[in-house]
């Protein structure tokens, strides 16, 4: 299939689940992970309407979105992966979302550079759901004083982010998730990928990141 064909797919999908959970129509933003793939690639999802990207690398991000932008009104770009302080600059300068935000140093970097930019990208804080000592995120009993802290610097957050364990059932995290952005009174949820999508939705995901559904294999 097409990326033309797979963006369809994908949005039916999102689109039943929104139903399914009695949600709104517009309840749930696809972000198209194109982390890996060319411009080409892109500009064929942007042909087909989808102008909401995901990259992981700042450096990579730089090399194919600035002309993309330039290009094509409406074009948006998250970072979803783990973001290093000392690229704060480029990330907000270039970001509409930054989803990987999860320690004091980063939210001291970006706090200094938004003020200095005056650009404010969506902050949508990560939450190792999992306690996986290899991954990035704070903890779960952590994110309600980390909120206080990057909140006392001046961000403003916008939501909470996870990415489940391969191992495990991703329901049970996208609920205690959701159930943490509801005490925080966050109304952001980045959760759900190709292969858990339809359950995050149904779970309150107000964003999903999507990437091989939808450009293949990388």
């Amino acid at each position: 299939m097409s990326i033309a064909e797979n963006l369809a797919e994908i949005k039916a999908r999102i689109a039943a689940a929104v139903r399914v959970s009695g949600r709104v129509g517009d309840a749930a933003e696809l972000i198209a992970v194109s982390k890996t793939h060319d411009a080409a690639a892109i500009e064929a999802a942007i042909a087909a309407g989808q102008l909401v990207f995901g990259e992981n690398r700042v450096q990579e991000a730089q090399a194919k979105f600035p002309a993309l932008k330039a290009a094509h009104a409406g074009v948006r770009l998250h970072l979803i992966g783990q973001l290093q302080s000392n690229k704060a600059r480029e990330a907000v300068m270039l970001a509409d979302a930054i989803h990987g935000l999860d320690r004091a140093s980063l939210a001291k970097a970006l706090a200094v550079e938004i003020a200095r930019q005056g650009r404010a990208p969506k902050l949508f804080i990560q939450v190792n759901t999992g306690e996986e000592a290899q991954k990035g995120g704070v903890m779960p009993d952590a994110a309600e004083g980390f909120l206080g802290e990057c909140r006392g610097l001046g961000l403003e957050i916008d939501g909470l982010m996870c990415i489940p364990p391969e191992d495990e059932e991703p329901a049970l995290h996208f609920a205690l998730l959701a159930g943490m952005a509801q005490r925080m009174k966050l109304p952001g949820l980045s959760m759900g990928m190709s292969g858990d999508f339809e359950v995050a939705v149904k779970l309150g995901a107000t964003h999903v990141r999507v990437g091989s559904a939808i450009f293949g294999a990388r």
